[in-house]
């Protein structure tokens, strides 16, 4: 599925080729909630990084968290002028670009289940509304991104 995303003042506009596009997994890491997550958590989604297109790029900024005293390799693609979160790139998956849900433009398909991960690093005023069938993780899932849409069968060709 393609992918159609932007910032919220239109100075960054980008594209990427999904085949896991379910928006189903909710991120309460400090680092998503705090950068991007409105809710007090972040959803992010799975793309090809060969197939990533931007417009605007000269717009963009990126950050990189300090995790245990360390900087982390992964890439936070934001908009320097609205400040919009727009993807995550970590060279450690160099195949791989994860665009946050809250970027896309495109009408996104709604997920039956979801996951919540990292609960560990959730806000105290945070409440998970997680329903009968959604998993909750203090860490991450063992199931990819991947993984979990090859096991429902809903992989986008």
């Amino acid at each position: 599925m393609l992918l159609e995303g932007s910032c919220h003042c239109g100075s960054v506009c980008f594209s990427v080729e999904s085949p896991h596009p379910y928006p189903y997994q909710r991120c309460y890491c400090s680092i998503c909630r705090k950068t991007a997550g409105g809710g007090g958590y972040a959803i992010n989604l799975s793309g090809l990084a060969e197939t990533l297109r931007v417009e605007g790029s000269e717009h963009k900024g990126i950050y990189q968290a300090e995790i245990d005293g360390e900087k982390s390799s992964g890439e936070r693609h934001f908009c320097r002028h609205c400040a919009s979160a727009l993807w995550v790139y970590d060279p450690n998956w160099p195949e791989l670009v994860h665009p946050f849900a809250s970027a896309i433009d495109s009408e996104l398909p709604v997920p039956s289940e979801r996951v919540h991960l990292l609960l560990d690093s959730k806000a105290g005023w945070v409440e998970v509304e997680a329903r009968e069938n959604d998993q909750c993780f203090n860490g991450y899932p063992e199931e990819s991104i991947a993984e979990w849409h090859q096991r429902r069968g809903l992989e986008m060709p």
